[in-house]
């Protein structure tokens, strides 16, 4: 008789994004390391991947960087995550649930235990994340630090996090909720099928505003975390509303 095959990791997905020194990838993987994160991807690095420079601030966390993906964008960084955060210290122009890094550490782990796998955005060093890498995602995550200086480099956010996240250790209730979220991947395809079918209906006739329209789109969208089933309803009511709409304008 074989042996179970081991249960799937499902510790949260460390997403930086366009990072640019080889050095501060390396302290976040040491960071990761230390409280047992396994999962590293990057946006798009600056220097591209593999960076002879993360080897030794990773300090032996050489596992973490040797699965290491890379992604183009961040959608897809988060393509098989049903519940995303991002980091960050400033306001912006979409209200979204702001949680501390223990708050999102308890979330985490009752979404691990009903099989959800989630993703943590940490923006680049000089200029963090921009408002059309937060407008996918659910919540923000802020640490509360001294309002009189509140900066911190990546790899002391990403400790700050993991700390948080490996002291929360497992739930001691798992939420009787049999609501699962769909992955951010398949939420994204209803964002880009709905966007596509306004761009055709000349929803976007305001060339300066469409940005911002659509960042308000995918916050919209996004969330009240649709499931699987709710997302291809949703995009069937798109195609049908399309269908119709070519429909009546064929001669």
């Amino acid at each position: 008789m074989s042996d179970p095959a081991p249960a799937p990791d499902l510790s949260p997905a460390i997403v930086l994004v366009r990072p640019q020194l080889g050095m501060n990838i390396g302290m976040a993987a040491r960071a990761m390391g230390n409280f047992a994160l396994q999962s590293l991807r990057l946006v798009a690095p600056r220097d591209g991947w593999p960076n002879p420079e993360a080897g030794p601030p990773a300090a032996g966390a050489d596992h973490v960087l040797d699965g290491a993906t890379v992604h183009d964008d961040v959608a897809g960084a988060l393509a098989d995550c049903a519940l995303t955060f991002a980091t960050t210290m400033r306001g912006r122009d979409m209200v979204k649930p702001v949680v501390t890094p223990r708050e999102a550490a308890a979330m985490i782990r009752d979404a691990a235990a009903r099989g959800i796998r989630s993703g943590i955005l940490f923006g680049p060093e000089r200029s963090g994340l921009t408002a059309d890498d937060l407008a996918p995602v659910q919540t923000i995550i802020t640490c509360p630090v001294n309002p009189g200086f509140g900066s911190l480099n990546l790899a002391q956010a990403v400790l700050l996090v993991g700390y948080e996240w490996f002291q929360s250790g497992d739930p001691a209730t798992v939420p009787q909720d049999d609501h699962v979220p769909a992955p951010h991947a398949e939420v994204a395809g209803l964002i880009a099928h709905l966007e596509s079918a306004l761009d055709e209906a000349g929803y976007f006739h305001v060339p300066d505003r469409t940005p911002a329209t659509r960042r308000t789109l995918a916050h919209m969208l996004t969330r009240p975390q649709f499931s699987a089933q709710e997302v291809r309803t949703l995009r069937g009511i798109v195609r049908a509303l399309a269908e119709e709409r070519k429909r009546r304008t064929r001669p």
